[in-house]
């Protein structure tokens, strides 16, 4: 309890909300760095996804292929990626190392989602004399949006929990608070900065929670 005690202290000191280390300036720093993992991942996966979903072909395979990347650990790929020319630009090798990380639930619950559309309603579409790019966007996307869903919130918590290890390489975000607490022994910090780091996913996972469950409306007026 005098640890608990003493770490509500440290989070409700307002001097530790203030300056260029202060959880306010951290907390934006991790934001940041996860928005745009998040938003790169996407935009990796998302495409391919829906494309071979679409299509029926190659999906397995690819899925296989990016499932097999999360055999490595992230803290790994970081490491890798510190050691090659990569790693003099910056804050790439985290970013990098995160989007191979989020990559993954992104690219299988988009393919899973777009193959588990109902196909009676692909055919009827087609038999409406849909087009292709109609069927994708105006039918097949709107029913997979909750699954599609589900793979940006796991990914989302997930780079949450992962982009920590920034702070190892040098990089901002809350990891810096625990390395802080680390370097200068100090439990009540470390402590804090996991309870930020735990809060601020819980905070990504409702808001995530939210949007799923208002995507079953999105999906029949899409699908309309």
């Amino acid at each position: 309890m005098n640890t608990l005690s003493a770490a509500w202290d440290w989070l409700t000191s307002a001097a530790n909300w203030s300056g260029e280390g202060g959880i306010g300036n951290r907390l934006g720093e991790h934001l940041f760095l996860t928005v745009l993992c998040l938003l790169l991942s996407c935009l990796i996966a998302l495409p391919v996804a829906l494309v071979l979903g679409h299509l029926g072909r190659g999906g397995a395979l690819a899925v296989n292929i990016s499932n097999a990347g999360r055999a490595v650990p992230t803290f790994a790929v970081l490491v890798l990626l510190l050691l090659t020319p990569v790693g003099r630009h910056g804050q790439w090798p985290t970013i990098i190392a995160l989007v191979l990380f989020a990559v993954p639930p992104l690219l299988t619950n988009a393919y899973v989602g777009m193959r588990g559309v109902d196909r009676d309603t692909v055919r009827a579409a087609r038999g409406m004399g849909m087009t292709g790019g109609q069927l994708l966007w105006r039918v097949e996307v709107p029913l997979a949006l909750p699954l599609i869903l589900t793979g940006v919130r796991v990914a989302a918590v997930q780079l949450v929990a992962t982009a920590t290890i920034a702070a190892l390489a040098g990089g901002g975000g809350l990891g810096r608070i625990i390395t802080a607490g680390f370097n200068l022994a100090s439990t009540p910090q470390v402590v804090a900065g996991a309870v930020l780091v735990a809060l601020f996913a819980l905070l990504v996972e409702g808001v995530f929670e939210t949007a799923q469950r208002l995507a079953p409306q999105w999906a029949r007026r899409g699908a309309s």
